[in-house]
């Protein structure tokens, strides 16, 4: 027994590290799981990211500093933004077929955005997330004249958004989904099919 009991208090340690590692390994694969299961909630997961978002917001307004990583995080979320509306086959670079149509009649092609929805919001809470951690820190707050940066950013934001709504229509489309248009049943006097296109 005294053997036994000296076995087991020599392994204990040895087993108590390798479910330790078990459980670390296993950490990327639950919080995948996690993420899985958050993607159905569209609303809930915004309206998390917007108070995220309001709170860094308030964290630099009581902290009156902390303006040069402001401007970071907005160009990030600015470039994602971009991204989101801009479609993964960019008809300026590439002309494979894959166009997206341009009439009601053309055959079906959904708009498939160069930034999914759910990496734009999941970038979006990371980065936000960097920027409340960074100003946990006092070497990160720049003396910056705010209102220039300000200027520059709103100045930019415009910029890029006509030059984005430019590219929509000279290309003649609308980052929307659509749905799938379907065929209705033959009429009875024998006339083809028609075709209904339902907005979603």
């Amino acid at each position: 027994v005294s053997t036994q009991s000296t076995w087991g208090s020599i392994n204990r340690p040895r087993i108590a590290s390798i479910k330790w590692n078990n459980e670390m390994s296993s950490l990327p694969q639950k919080w995948q799981r996690f993420l899985d299961q958050l993607v159905p909630y569209t609303a809930v997961r915004w309206i998390f990211a917007v108070s995220f978002l309001g709170l860094y917001f308030l964290r630099v307004f009581y902290a009156r500093g902390f303006y040069i990583i402001t401007y970071g995080l907005g160009i990030f979320l600015l470039n994602l933004f971009i991204s989101f509306l801009t479609p993964q086959t960019d008809p300026d670079v590439e002309d494979d077929g894959l166009a997206l149509p341009t009439r009601s009649d053309d055959e079906f092609r959904p708009f498939v955005r160069k930034l999914p929805e759910f990496k734009f919001w999941y970038s979006t809470c990371k980065a936000i997330l960097i920027a409340l951690l960074l100003t946990t820190s006092s070497v990160f707050d720049i003396p910056v004249f705010w209102p220039i940066l300000l200027f520059y950013f709103i100045l930019l934001f415009f910029l890029t958004m006509k030059k984005r709504i430019q590219h929509m229509i000279r290309h003649k489309y609308v980052p929307v989904t659509r749905s799938k248009p379907k065929v209705a049943p033959r009429n009875p006097d024998g006339k083809e099919f028609e075709k209904k296109i339902i907005q979603t």
